[in-house]
């Protein structure tokens, strides 16, 4: 496969962006012709992010469409390859695998070909070549963190391949991780500490840092991920935003010091979230393709920071009728459901001849809908279109990554509760009762902890696109998509619970915590292995 693409990407540079090949000589055709200017560099940098990371129509790697394959979200359509993910209908012949090995290897050759030659293009100051050649070898970093947590060992070039060294044999995760963080160390140096003026998209020091301490973590390498969360922190450049709830709508999503990795209008293009996320509403673009699950529902901490199911004010079953009682807020930041308001109207997802019907196609299945970047505003645009500044990564994964980060350590001071603190008061808690550093928290042991910071994350983090790397990680995924994928619950005329049932899911282990190698790729590159249980 690389070798296939990397040698297109040498005569095609940027095919996936117009924008790129607008150039004032289109007859150019060879790699020095391409790329041969400052604005040339600067195109580059730009459909590296848009052709893979920041594009706002493709659903097979957007990162709010990526809940549909937790236990979080379901996600109706199968061309966007969360579903099969999420409920286990898939093997080595499944064309989800391929699509994103040859994604991955494709850009991969790019890059690795435009860093080679970096020293190609004309430029008025060095440093700005300097800039783009540390983005370019940031952008390279992530590809390989997301290949390496989806298959473990991996062919690894950091060269221009040929026919031959494309088809070496793999390298071992650990091994690749160890070089990807010593470039982070190393390319960070160089870096301004500085979010861009323009182009804020793009890695500065402390967003490349941020993303390493989100994969260190995923590695368990937790004191790495410590140092570079306190990085960041200690950077001074970001801070909660006051409001939970504004940081996703108009009010707050583009005037905020909490998003540290952005996918602004400048990076993305066209974005959908309206049409992906929110309800088809009279002549609305709402497609409802990935919505939340009773699972998520029933996470949400009450408003003291208690499990639904160990609160002494109300029963399981209350809490499970009615979602906003005594509930934290975060809850109606975030999901809306069957007897909320929507544009001034009750959603009944009962009625049939309404256009909410949870058996309707354009409809919720589970009858929720996350309400993260999903305006009101924009219910009416022309394909549930947005101009919402999204984040890729903000300063609260930060906060919670170094929390656990210390928590695994068996580090738990008052800095790391004080953090938790910070997010709950924010989130706004009881914190009369949520404070961590009262004394019905002393006794906790660090499994406690850990439960404590896996849910904090869980809706801290719901609805963008976290949570299926951390039931990976934390090997969970076996007891969680082992279940059936239900929706809003009520009680029936027999006096039961009742929940809407929407799929049965799988998840075989310990095989599925790795993707398998599709059967095309490993039938083109010979130094393939197949991982186990495929």
């Amino acid at each position: 496969m690389k070798n296939i693409y990397i040698i297109l990407s040498i005569l095609l540079i940027a095919s996936g962006c117009d924008s790129f090949l607008d150039k004032q000589d289109p007859e150019a055709t060879t790699f020095q012709e391409f790329f041969n200017t400052e604005e040339d560099l600067r195109r580059v940098v730009y459909s590296s992010y848009l052709d893979v990371f920041t594009s706002g129509g493709t659903h097979q790697m957007l990162f709010y469409m990526q809940e549909g394959r937790s236990d979080n979200a379901y996600s109706r359509v199968d061309g966007h390859h969360q579903q099969r993910l999420a409920n286990g209908d898939f093997n080595s012949s499944s064309q989800l695998f391929l699509w994103h090995w040859e994604n991955h290897g494709k850009h991969t050759g790019r890059l690795n070909t435009f860093i080679a030659n970096i020293d190609a293009p004309y430029v008025e100051n060095e440093s700005i070549r300097e800039k783009y050649k540390g983005i370019l070898e940031a952008l390279r970093v992530w590809h390989y963190f997301m290949m390496t947590a989806q298959w473990g060992d991996v062919p690894f070039h950091l060269e221009p391949a040929d026919m031959v060294t494309a088809q070496q044999p793999v390298t071992t995760k650990e091994e690749i991780l160890d070089k990807l963080f010593e470039i982070v160390d190393n390319v960070t140096t160089k870096m301004s500490v500085d979010e861009y003026k323009t182009d804020k998209y793009m890695f500065n020091a402390n967003s490349f840092k941020a993303l390493a301490a989100r994969y260190a973590l995923f590695n368990g390498r937790y004191e790495l991920a410590a140092k570079y969360a306190k990085d960041v922190i200690n950077s001074g450049k970001y801070q909660l935003h006051p409001s939970y709830k504004d940081l996703f709508q108009y009010e707050a999503a583009s005037n905020n010091k909490e998003f540290i990795m952005h996918m602004d209008k400048d990076c993305s293009g066209t974005r959908y979230s309206f049409r992906d996320l929110g309800p088809h509403f009279r002549t609305g673009g709402g497609q409802s393709y990935v919505v939340p699950l009773k699972s998520l529902v029933d996470s949400y901490w009450t408003l003291q920071g208690n499990p639904i199911d160990k609160c002494p004010l109300h029963t399981k079953e209350e809490y499970e009728l009615n979602p906003k009682l005594n509930r934290d807020p975060r809850y109606e930041a975030s999901i809306m459901g069957h007897g909320d308001l929507f544009y001034g109207e009750e959603i009944n997802i009962y009625d049939e001849n309404g256009p909410m019907f949870h058996e309707k196609e354009r409809a919720s299945r589970s009858g929720y809908w996350f309400k993260k970047y999903v305006s009101e505003n924009d219910a009416f645009r022309d394909n549930g279109t947005t101009t919402l500044e999204f984040s890729l990564l903000r300063y609260a994964e930060i906060l919670l990554t170094y929390v656990e980060a210390k928590i695994m350590l068996n580090q738990i001071d008052d800095e790391v509760k004080g953090y938790i603190n910070d997010i709950r008061r924010r989130a706004g808690l009881d914190m009369t009762q949520a404070d961590v550093k009262l004394p019905k928290y002393s006794s906790y042991t660090q499994e406690q902890w850990i439960d404590l910071v896996r849910n904090e994350r869980r809706i801290e983090l719901a609805g963008e696109g976290i949570r299926y790397l951390d039931i990976i990680r934390w090997k969970i995924a076996e007891a969680v998509l082992n279940q059936p994928a239900l929706g809003h619950t009520r009680k029936a005329t027999d006096g039961k619970l009742v929940s809407l049932k929407i799929e049965d899911r799988s998840f075989k282990a310990p095989y599925n915590y790795k993707w398998p190698f599709h059967e095309t790729s490993l039938r083109i590159e010979s130094g393939l292995v197949q991982n186990s249980g495929y």
